[in-house]
């Protein structure tokens, strides 16, 4: 009776003890998860460019702060220099737009006679330009009900847009942090993947930062090289808005959707506009940038990884769709790790039964 007893005050008190501590990871978690995306983030920015900072710091003479500082300026500097002019051209277009269409000196040019002619839009597209460029007020008036849906969109992708910048600020600041205490959030790391793995807990690790790298090499990287591409052979043949068509290339690129999505209209619409020979040069160059990444992924996604390429590219994608951005890191880092691991269940399986 006494061991029935004893048992069931050490139950209520484990359950006591759980419980509590199970209260404050609950409470801390909510108390953090507003800061949670500025400090991943913090992180991946941070594991991605430490190789940079160590060779800075060496060239300092092993100024740690003094490289870490310098970094994070760059940094802001690159992120918060575009931005400004993004939203100076921005503000400036539409004060422009309204003073003109206040006057009523809006001219917008008619369409070529060969957009007609182009296949399945070519029509109503002609139909729709020609009276934006002839009639602005009666076009504005037929298109209000698209207008009305479409500018809460535009709306909410300029707060989205907003927010984003903010957060990546911060999350630079962050990984400057992180940069003078990198030995000891190294250590940390291990700790906790040799606690949860055990003694292959240090591999998976440094497993975690090569995904890291190597899904910024291989995914953001490219689809930094085709929008910028992108960009340049827009501006060269002189599309308006070039700068903000290959902002849209990066994210379609980053999303994993092919940029001849947004260039092929483009390469069309450059018939319009410029000579055949110039159109002809650039609708090649835009098929060019477009299946670039598919000699530039074999050799920048998973370079000095001990992974399939495919397991770091499906997991990055399908992290994505699950949670956004941050899913291309996470997604990656997770599904490498569970290969890894089955591999060395597997592995042990079979010297088991040797």
């Amino acid at each position: 009776m006494q061991n029935n007893e004893d048992f069931y005050n050490r139950a209520v008190y484990t359950a006591l003890r759980i419980s509590f501590i199970a209260l404050l990871l609950i409470w801390s978690f909510l108390i953090i998860r507003p800061f949670i995306m500025l400090v991943l983030w913090g992180i991946i920015i941070a594991v991605a460019v430490y190789p940079f900072f160590k060779k800075l710091a060496k060239k300092f003479g092993g100024r740690e702060k003094l490289a870490a500082t310098i970094i994070t300026l760059i940094g802001l500097l690159i992120l918060i220099v575009p931005s400004i002019f993004l939203i100076d051209s921005t503000v400036e277009s539409i004060g422009n737009f309204s003073e003109q269409m206040a006057s009523g000196s809006v001219q917008i040019p008619p369409p070529a006679d060969n957009v007609a002619d182009w296949p399945v839009i070519g029509k109503p597209v002609y139909e729709g330009w020609l009276l934006i460029s002839t009639n602005l007020e009666a076009a504005i008036v037929k298109f209000a009900p698209q207008i009305k849906q479409f500018a809460p969109k535009v709306l909410s992708f300029a707060t989205n847009l907003g927010t984003t910048i903010l957060l990546f600020i911060f999350s630079i600041i962050i990984a400057g942090a992180l940069f003078t205490n990198a030995k000891s959030a190294g250590k940390a790391a291990r700790s906790v993947f040799e606690t949860l793995i055990g003694k292959q807990g240090e591999n998976f690790a440094e497993l975690s930062v090569k995904i890291i790298r190597s899904v910024v090499q291989g995914i953001l990287g490219i689809a930094v090289i085709q929008s910028l591409l992108g960009g340049i052979g827009m501006w060269a043949i002189g599309i308006p808005g070039a700068g903000l068509w290959a902002l849209i290339i990066l994210f379609f690129a980053i999303m994993q959707l092919p940029p001849l999505l947004v260039l092929g209209p483009i390469a069309i619409y450059s018939f319009t506009i410029a000579d055949t020979t110039p159109a002809i040069i650039f609708t090649v160059w835009s098929l060019i940038v477009s299946m670039s990444d598919a000699f530039l992924k074999p050799l920048l996604l998973g370079r000095g990884v001990d992974v399939p390429m495919l397991a770091v590219l499906l997991g990055a994608i399908g992290g994505m769709i699950m949670s956004g951005i941050i899913g291309l890191f996470v997604g990656a880092v997770v599904l490498a790790i569970t290969y890894k691991v089955f591999e060395a269940l597997l592995v042990e399986d079979v010297l088991d039964k040797k």
